[in-house]
């Protein structure tokens, strides 16, 4: 069986606010192993942003476990877990969080220098990744001087920068246009299909089942379905 990267075992996340009890996520059961395509899909408010915190290691489940690489992420300090995080996960969101008075180099850079990479292997691994993404030429630009789909490129090439395993990729299609963010899914799949792992959050039914090999389905906090390539592999008991 292929390596497990992160478990989450019976996870949840409560938020307390008064009286009242958020349950953000809700007792999910997540495996993703080593070369898998897995998208977390659900409408707005199924917990699926929570859940990719607790995926990512950004944040620590009220209950059950969270494994990476078989270790329970508990027993990290917040420093080691960074480090492992960064080392490991490579991000992508959204809103792209690109920081506007850098450069494009700079911003793909910028997760090196928290590895303690020396400044010409930086420089050196940022512009290959730039050109790998088709920005060989826009390297210098500011991301204010750059399109949505090139910012979007950027950040792919910011989350390759340690040599992740793992891609975590926040709604990558949610602010391009269509062919745009086809043209950015496409580039997903080539990374996966180098062995790459890619976990997609998405709430576009079209792109999760286009391009993920297992679809993880979420509903009020909880996993609804879990289906692959052949079909339904669990449903939930009610």
């Amino acid at each position: 069986m292929a390596q497990g990267l992160i478990t989450l075992k019976e996870v949840t996340k409560y938020y307390y606010m008064g009286d009242s009890i958020v349950k953000a996520v809700d007792g999910i059961s997540i495996k993703i192993q080593k070369g898998d395509f897995v998208a977390i899909m659900g409408p707005s408010g199924s917990g699926k942003s929570t859940a990719m915190n607790l995926v990512g290691s950004l944040d620590l489940a009220t209950e059950g476990k969270i494994m990476l690489e078989g270790e329970d992420i508990r027993k990290f300090s917040e420093s080691e877990l960074a480090k492992l995080r960064g080392k490991k996960i490579g991000f992508i969101f959204q809103s792209f969080n690109l920081i506007p008075n850098l450069t494009a180099l700079e911003n793909v850079m910028l997760p090196m220098l928290f590895q303690n990479i020396e400044k010409e292997e930086r420089i050196k691994r940022g512009k290959n990744l730039l050109k790998i993404v088709e920005l060989g030429e826009r390297m210098n630009h500011y991301p204010a001087e750059l399109s949505g789909g090139q910012q979007q490129r950027v950040a792919i090439a910011r989350a390759l920068a340690n040599d992740p395993e793992i891609i975590l990729a926040d709604e990558p299609t949610g602010n391009l246009d269509t062919k745009t963010g086809e043209n950015v899914m496409n580039l997903l799949v080539e990374l996966n299909n180098k062995g790459k792992t890619i976990i997609l959050i998405t709430h576009s039914h079209e792109v999760a089942t286009k391009h993920a090999k297992k679809i993880y389905w979420l509903k009020d906090g909880k996993v609804e379905k879990v289906t692959t390539k052949k079909g339904i592999s669990h449903t939930s008991k009610k």
